[in-house]
């Protein structure tokens, strides 16, 4: 058992997952639905060939306000109620990358720092002296550089695909509680029913009493 436990917490010391030395870079996500489809959309181009959101459906997409004719391009056969599925295989995925690329349905509630993690890694690609690809917040990452960052050398260019990161970003914290805002709205109404509530208890309380008084 002590064996065990040393073995663990020397994983846990070493594994890139927790600890790295590059910072994070903070990020503020956006919630609208515009950038919201521009996450999805830009995701759908650089990620769904090889990652699933398991936990999210078409249908999800729609209901939320994503127009419907690129959800249906998206989609193709499938039916609105399917889940985004990755378009490779679990076996092809193996002898491409050694592993299965994980689920991004809750990638930014799964990983310390939350968005700000997943978006420094997006954009923490670098071109090793020996020619290699390498990431400063998981070195030891087997996914390929998805956007490119690591061979954008202008400006401009690097700046789209900080936008390009941002908007995915924010689709993949929208996609990890796509009902928040619906809550946020339910509570409200909640609150201003306890409120009127508690006033009507209120006046029935004072009439009652004056009654007895």
């Amino acid at each position: 058992m002590k064996k065990l436990i040393v073995v663990l917490m020397l994983y846990c010391s070493t594994s890139p997952v927790w600890a790295t030395d590059a910072k994070l870079e903070n990020i503020q996500v956006e919630t609208s639905v515009q950038a919201v489809e521009r996450g999805v959309d830009d995701l759908m181009n650089n990620c769904h060939s090889c990652h699933s959101l398991k936990y999210i459906k078409y249908r999800d997409l729609a209901t939320f306000g994503i127009d419907k004719k690129k959800i249906d391009e998206w989609r193709g056969d499938q039916p609105i109620d399917a889940p985004l599925a990755g378009l490779m295989s679990d076996e092809a995925a193996m002898q491409s990358f050694g592993l299965v690329p994980p689920d991004l349905s809750l990638m930014t509630k799964a990983r310390e720092g939350g968005a700000s993690y997943v978006y420094s890694y997006l954009l923490g690609y670098y071109n090793t002296p020996e020619g290699m690809t390498g990431n400063h917040i998981f070195p030891e990452t087997k996914m390929p550089d998805p956007l490119g960052i690591s061979s954008a050398t202008e400006p401009a260019q690097r700046d789209e695909l900080r936008k390009t990161a941002h908007d995915i970003v924010s689709f993949l914290s929208w996609a990890a509680d796509p009902h928040e805002q619906e809550r946020h709205r339910l509570g409200y109404y909640v609150i201003g029913y306890l409120v009127i509530l508690t006033l009507l208890l209120y006046f029935v309380k004072n009439q009652i009493w004056s009654r007895l008084k």
